[in-house]
């Protein structure tokens, strides 16, 4: 006689509510996001497709860094939005069918000799009563599988390589259908833009988080780069948090003329500035937030005439972030020059050249935000901005030592900002607890934590 087990006894791939009720509520697949809102993203995909179109993606493969040493597991984004199934070795099929879809997740079945060295595998039947799979198969069954699927299909939505010269097993059963191709990201993209109101939620939350990791770095006044990263990255963690998002960037003085400096290797001077771009991940959803400052509390007065300028800019851009501007990231970014130009002209900045400002702004104002820090890659940058947007605000100063500029700027670098969700007649700034303002960051408290790791 068989007896039943509970499902809290059980072990999974990934958290579940029954394993984790202090990390999910009932109902949830993923931090803050439902079985019903997985369901319904996958509906809203397979209607935008053509009827008898099957969409087929891939999850990620593990990396390994060197020999058996692996990465961290991180999903495939467009996989992770249609299903939040976070492991490798599976495939997710979606059918069009007849106004309705189907869906067939490809996994591990439970293997216990296995699991006994990577750790538990959530197995065919988790996928289908906790993710709510219409179907569930071995991953080893994909080949035979996929071409039984595919006989009386109309398109084939993937992005797996099928070029002539690709190694991708899948490539073979995909090929052999012949079939029209679509890439998938032109058809999901227009889903996971517009976030819904439990995606905003976990942005909020995960924006709130970041921004008191970066009130706490500010205040310690730490000066090393390296120390900083593992100290930000404990933070996340003891809060929730997956730890950070992508690879921190820590620059100090001269450092922070480079945009992407994430060697942090360097140790700041007395007198010198700070830029942190940083930001923690939680449910999947990422913050991006970078701030500047003097590690010493005070900013010089040349610091705070130049901070001031990006700051005014960058405030003024983020107040344009409503639907009712009209405006899109690329009108953004023309507006934050704008504003910038002018800021920079009253501080005695030569912009009458036509690379002026390009010269000290090389980068784009802002980018879209949610699963991936530069997300939903492909969508244009032209749309309108409309509710649900998510973004980020940008605009940064970078000085270098040439006699075009006035001497007192030269070799600084300064950047400011913020992710945020577009409304109707404002923004929502996630990251609004991270302080900015010069009289606020000079009002922290910098007698607590001055030695590298009190924080």
């Amino acid at each position: 006689m068989s007896s039943m087990v509970s499902a809290k006894d059980l072990l999974f791939g990934q958290p579940v509510y029954e394993t984790h009720p202090h990390k999910l509520k009932p109902g949830e697949v993923t931090p803050g996001i439902s079985a019903q809102e997985y369901h319904s993203r996958r509906q809203k995909f397979a209607a935008s497709l053509p009827n008898g179109a099957v969409a087929v993606l891939p999850a990620a493969t593990l990396k390994f860094k060197s020999g058996p040493v692996f990465y961290p597991y991180r999903q495939e984004s467009n996989f992770w939005y249609l299903t939040g199934w976070e492991e490798p070795e599976s495939l997710t099929v979606i059918e069009k069918r007849d106004g309705d879809y189907h869906f067939t997740l490809f996994c591990r079945p439970k293997d216990e000799r296995q699991e006994q060295w990577m750790g538990p595998w959530s197995g065919l039947q988790a996928a289908k009563d906790i993710f709510n799979a219409d179907a569930a198969s071995p991953i080893s069954h994909v080949e035979a599988e996929l071409r039984s699927i595919l006989k009386n299909a109309s398109y084939l939505y993937t992005d797996v390589d099928l070029s002539t010269n690709s190694t991708d097993p899948l490539a073979r059963p995909l090929t052999d259908a012949r079939l029209p191709v679509r890439s998938i990201g032109p058809a999901v993209n227009p889903l996971r833009v517009i976030k819904s109101p439990a995606e905003i939620e976990a942005m909020r939350h995960v924006g709130k988080i970041t921004g008191r990791g970066f009130n706490k770095i500010m205040a310690s006044g730490i000066k090393s780069e390296s120390q900083t990263v593992p100290l930000m990255n404990l933070y996340f963690s003891a809060e929730g948090c997956s730890g950070h998002a992508y690879a921190p960037i820590v620059a100090s003085g001269r450092r922070g003329l480079f945009i992407h400096w994430v060697q942090n290797t360097g140790t700041a001077t007395d007198g010198e500035l700070m830029t942190i771009d940083a930001g923690a991940e939680y449910g999947g959803y990422v913050a991006d937030v970078t701030r500047t400052w003097p590690v010493n509390g005070k900013f010089s007065t040349a610091q705070k005439d130049l901070y001031n300028a990006v700051l005014l800019a960058q405030r003024k851009t983020v107040s344009m972030c409503r639907e009712t501007s009209s405006i899109s990231l690329n009108g953004l970014h023309r507006y934050a020059e704008a504003e910038l130009r002018a800021n920079l002209r009253d501080l005695g900045f030569n912009m009458s050249r036509g690379d002026a400002i390009t010269s000290l702004l090389p980068h784009h104002v802002g980018h879209y935000v949610g699963i991936d820090v530069h997300d939903v890659p492909g969508y244009s940058k032209s749309v309108p901005l409309r509710h649900g947007h998510c973004i980020t605000v940008e605009p940064g100063v970078y000085v270098p030592d040439d006699e075009r500029w006035p001497e007192h700027f030269r070799n600084m670098g300064i950047r400011i900002e913020d992710f945020l969700c577009v409304d109707e007649d404002s923004a929502i700034v996630f990251s609004s607890s991270a302080v900015k303002e010069v009289d606020d960051i000079e009002n922290l408290d910098w007698s607590v934590g001055k030695e590298a790791g009190e924080v």
